[in-house]
């Protein structure tokens, strides 16, 4: 899944729609969607060095707080979906990530969009944390584009 970044967005991620993603509807599933942002979240923090892949998890890393999406088309195979994310709010304790799935085969139609809040957590204090600084500056370096 190739990933890409530019000022205007935290990045992206493709992925090719598997047969298996569909179901008996005859479309992808709901739930694909969520693995979906759950995919480029995760490239987002990895690409911000703010991913540890250690289990269990060390230090100040990253928690969930919340993820929605709302579907615009149904998806079907063969296709690819390009997942973006961009930053959209910065707190001292978490970030929130706007996100678009557009479809490749249906010349780039927007087939969900959504957000999700990502809380910076201390695995060794079971507690919420404040971002780290490397991870903020990295943060606004994206946000200013330098």
């Amino acid at each position: 899944m190739p990933s890409d970044s530019s000022p205007q967005s935290a990045g992206s991620v493709s992925i090719p729609l598997a047969w298996a993603d569909m179901d008996a509807f005859g479309h992808v599933n709901n739930v694909v969607y969520f693995r979906w942002l759950e995919t480029a979240r995760i490239d987002f923090c990895r690409r911000l060095g703010w991913m540890s892949l250690d289990v269990p998890p060390r230090g100040v890393g990253v928690i969930l707080h919340s993820v929605q999406c709302r579907f615009r088309i149904p998806l079907t195979f063969p296709d690819t979906a390009r997942v973006t994310s961009r930053v959209t709010a910065i707190e001292p304790d978490r970030i929130t990530l706007a996100h678009e799935v557009r479809s490749q085969a249906r010349g780039n139609a927007l087939a969900a969009d959504g957000s999700g809040i990502i809380v910076a957590y201390d695995y060794d204090r079971a507690a919420k944390a404040p971002i780290p600084p490397p991870v903020l500056e990295a943060l606004h370096a994206l946000a200013t584009g330098s």
